[in-house]
C-alpha cells in the first residue's frame, strides 16, 4: 500500500497507479488507501472491449484486495479505461507512430469511450460500464507530431488526455466526461455508497 493517501480513517482502498482518479476521488473528500498494483492489460481476440474493460477493472480490484494486510477488509476499488473504434480498443502508445496511428483512427470522426468501475470486498463485486461518445475535429499530422512531443499522449488510453492539450481535438462529447478523463464520478459514488462509502 502507498502512504500516499494512508491513513487510520480510510474509507476504501484505490487499487490504481493512475493520478488522475487519485485527484478526482480525493477532489470529492474521500479518504482512501492506494495499492500500486499492475495486472496485464491486453485485450483477447475473442473479448469485446466492454467486456475487456470489465475484466481488467475487476482483475485490478481484486489483485488489490489480495494485497490488503490480514487486519484490513476495506472495499476495493479498480477501475479500466479504454478508447474504442472500429471495435478495436486501443491501449496506450508503445512509440510516436503508434500515437499517430491512433489519433490518425480518431482523426475527424466519433469514437466511444468506454470505462469500466469495479468495486470488491471478500466474495462481493459489483460493477459498472459507462460509455461516452467522443467527436474529433480533424488532427493535422504536424498536430499529431507537436502533440506527441508535450509528453501528454504517451501514457494515455488511445494516445489522448480530454483534460489536457487534446481538449482542442474535442468537437463534442456525449455521455460522462469524467468517465473519459478515467472514473465515472457518478456511477463511482453510486458504487461506493452501497459498500457503505458515502460522498454526501
Amino acid at each position: 500500500m502507498s502512504g500516499e493517501h494512508a491513513n487510520k480513517l480510510a474509507q476504501f482502498v484505490l487499487a490504481s497507479r493512475s493520478p488522475r482518479r487519485r485527484e478526482m476521488l480525493a477532489g470529492l473528500g474521500l479518504r482512501f488507501e492506494v495499492a500500486s498494483i499492475s495486472v496485464p492489460e491486453q485485450q483477447a481476440a475473442d473479448e469485446t472491449p466492454e467486456d475487456y474493460v470489465l475484466r481488467v477493472a475487476t482483475d485490478k480490484a481484486i489483485a488489490g484486495w489480495q494485497q490488503q494486510g490480514e487486519a484490513m477488509s476495506l472495499p476495493v476499488l479498480g477501475s479500466d479505461t479504454a478508447v474504442v473504434v472500429d471495435g478495436e480498443a486501443l491501449g496506450k502508445p508503445v512509440d510516436f507512430d503508434d500515437s499517430v496511428r491512433m489519433l490518425s483512427l480518431l482523426s475527424g470522426r466519433e469514437h466511444e469511450v468506454l470505462t469500466a468501475v469495479v468495486c470488491v470486498q471478500g466474495q462481493r463485486v459489483e460493477s459498472a460500464v459507462v460509455a461516452t461518445r467522443v467527436s474529433f475535429d480533424h488532427v493535422a499530422p504536424e498536430a499529431m507530431r507537436r502533440y506527441w512531443q508535450t509528453g501528454e499522449p504517451q501514457d494515455k488510453a488511445g494516445s489522448y488526455a480530454i483534460q489536457g492539450l487534446a481538449a482542442v481535438f474535442v468537437r463534442k462529447i456525449s455521455g460522462s466526461y469524467s468517465a473519459v478523463v478515467g472514473l465515472p464520478i457518478f456511477e463511482t459514488s453510486q458504487l461506493l455508497s452501497r459498500f457503505g462509502v458515502e460522498t454526501l
